[in-house]
């Protein structure tokens, strides 16, 4: 069941000890490579919430799993949670911590979403004119292809979202043709 509260305070605690440390960039780059294992691989996260495969197992498993990629802070946090059981929560406190560590940093990750990828000149233009249009100054880009669309664009900033895409345009215009709002009503 997840446990945002409790993901939060691991994190938050993984956070200040990385900065008491001055880890706190290579703690981070070790939760993405952990996000991304626990994304990619369906088997880690089921061997994190087994209840049938003892604390001492899955400690061995993961360090043959992780073996050398990541540093010996987080692979003591690691420990520190399967020790007290929380080890099933990993992958909300791994999200959590980057979450807060994008908050430190004041970094916004804003989505695009388009039909067909785009290039890197394109993207570069996307982050300077959101720079210029608000008060974000690091901004982390993450590009989405979703081919219904058809063409145009989908910009997610924070709760904002800008939908710019061929498939609203044609939805709005069917709901108008339904509609008859070409045709003069008469009473």
């Amino acid at each position: 069941m997840p446990n945002p509260r409790l993901a939060g305070r691991y994190a938050k605690s993984l956070l200040d000890f990385a900065n008491e440390r001055n880890q706190l960039e290579e703690v981070y780059n070790d939760m993405l490579y952990l996000q991304a294992l626990t994304t990619e691989c369906r088997d880690v996260v089921n061997l994190l919430r087994s209840p049938i495969i003892t604390p001492d197992k899955k400690q061995a498993i993961l360090k043959a799993v992780i073996r050398g990629n990541i540093g010996e802070s987080t692979n003591a946090f690691i420990r520190l949670l399967v020790n007290k059981g929380r080890e099933e929560y990993l992958p909300e406190v791994i999200t959590a911590f980057i979450s807060q560590y994008k908050k430190q940093k004041d970094i916004h990750t804003i989505t695009l979403t388009t039909a067909t990828p785009v290039s890197e000149a394109l993207k570069q233009q996307i982050v300077e004119r959101v720079q210029s249009q608000t008060r974000m100054k690091n901004i982390e880009l993450k590009t989405v292809v979703q081919e219904d669309i058809i063409g145009g664009f989908l910009l997610e900033i924070g709760d904002t979202l800008v939908n710019a895409s061929i498939s609203y345009d044609l939805k709005a215009i069917r709901s108008q043709f339904l509609n008859n709002d070409f045709i003069y009503k008469l009473r």
